[in-house]
């Protein structure tokens, strides 16, 4: 039987970004030209077979209007991995991917796998962000640095995969380190505890004086 593995992805990012272009086009290899606007959030499905292991994604769009924000909490709980996007025509839209990854550290620590993703490369010409200041902070805050086009579809897929590696190798690390703590613990009960009363005292070397 396959190894099963579930992992919640949340996505996060300043409003039209594309994160719901993304997504359309990663689960359904759809892309609509009109904007699509999320009211606080959608919720998709997508069932992969990696190495005979079996990937079950519940993919979480959330709204990037600022009056959604205090929501996100809500989405991001207990979530395996965020894809953080941005658009490369908008330097706005990196400082806002700044303030999500600065909250999930804080709520989630290094339990979460980021993605942080420059969308809308068919745009290149009309580029604002600076590409290695979006690297450099990539690496910074440990996260993956993306590129990706919606409307082209350029890197979706590849995306998603390096993020259920990234997520695979942290439940394996999860794992391994609760094991150990299992194993230190079952050996802490195989302590004898001895009473006081039961050590021997111990001999005298020499007498006081008087």
């Amino acid at each position: 039987m396959a190894d099963s593995h579930d992992f919640k992805v949340v996505l996060l990012g300043k409003g039209c970004v594309g994160k719901t272009s993304i997504v359309l086009r990663y689960t359904e290899d759809k892309f609509n030209n009109e904007h699509l606007t999320t009211i606080q959030a959608s919720f998709l499905k997508k069932k992969l077979n990696i190495d005979g292991k079996r990937i079950n994604l519940a993919i979480w769009d959330t709204a990037g209007q600022e009056k959604f924000h205090a929501l996100g909490p809500l989405y991001y709980r207990s979530s395996n991995g965020a894809v953080i996007v941005y658009d490369i025509t908008d330097q706005d839209s990196l400082q806002k991917v700044k303030s999500w990854v600065k909250e999930l550290r804080k709520m989630l620590g290094t339990d979460i796998s980021l993605a942080i993703v420059g969308n809308k490369t068919d745009l290149e010409h009309e580029r604002q962000v600076d590409l290695n200041e979006a690297d450099a902070y990539a690496q910074k805050v440990n996260a993956l640095h993306w590129h990706t086009s919606a409307k082209a579809n350029e890197g979706i897929e590849e995306l998603f995969l390096a993020l259920i590696e990234k997520m695979l190798e942290r439940r394996a690390e999860q794992e391994a380190q609760s094991s150990t703590l299992s194993r230190q613990g079952s050996q802490r009960k195989n302590v004898l505890v001895v009473d006081d009363e039961q050590l021997e005292p111990t001999p005298r070397s020499c007498c006081s004086s008087q």
